[in-house]
């Protein structure tokens, strides 16, 4: 199958391709991550991916638009639910591309992560193949986390401490001051 991989880093990209190349398929990532904050961030996720593509001959479509107003007009007053709008929105700009690219498939690095939510980003990748009409590929890539994380270190690629979004920045480094009388 030609395979169209959503890829929010390097890093979660690691194990889904060797996964998907493993079982013969053809992969072509897909860099989109409107969500990512600050630009400064952004830039050196897409860096180090295109760093990581280039040693291991990965095909890329990028889109190198910094859309941050976008993703905050979507989620303003949702910010609970942020991450259902934000792998929406990734998965279905994926699967638009893979149907323009003519690809037998669609699938995301979400996937790799232990830290997202594996169902909601399987419930909304079925949601959108009813919406876009390519098939979602489905691979638990999480048995993989341990082995990427492994190549990332040797491979001396950036790793970000967060998912990406300015809330899950505040979410990991913010310190929340201790309540008096607790």
């Amino acid at each position: 199958m030609k395979v169209l991989l959503h890829i929010c880093c390097a890093p979660c990209a690691i194990y889904p391709v060797e996964a998907l190349l493993l079982k013969g398929h053809k992969v072509r990532g897909f860099f989109f991550n409107p969500n990512i904050h600050p630009y400064q961030e952004f830039a050196r996720r897409m860096a180090t991916l295109q760093d990581f593509a280039g040693r291991i001959g990965l095909p890329m479509i990028w889109d190198r638009r910094y859309d941050l107003e976008d993703f905050f007009r979507a989620i303003v007053f949702r910010e609970k639910d942020r991450c259902s709008f934000c792998y929406y929105q990734r998965l279905t700009v994926t699967a638009k591309v893979a149907k323009r690219g003519k690809f037998d498939a669609f699938t995301s690095t979400l996937l790799q992560s232990k830290y997202q939510n594996h169902e909601l980003i399987k419930q909304l990748g079925e949601r959108v193949v009813q919406e876009v009409g390519v098939p979602f590929y489905y691979e638990d890539f999480r048995k993989g986390w341990a082995r990427g994380r492994a190549k990332t270190k040797e491979m001396r690629l950036y790793k970000q401490q967060y998912c990406g979004c300015i809330f899950s920045e505040r979410d990991r480094y913010l310190q929340q001051p201790k309540v008096q009388g607790s």
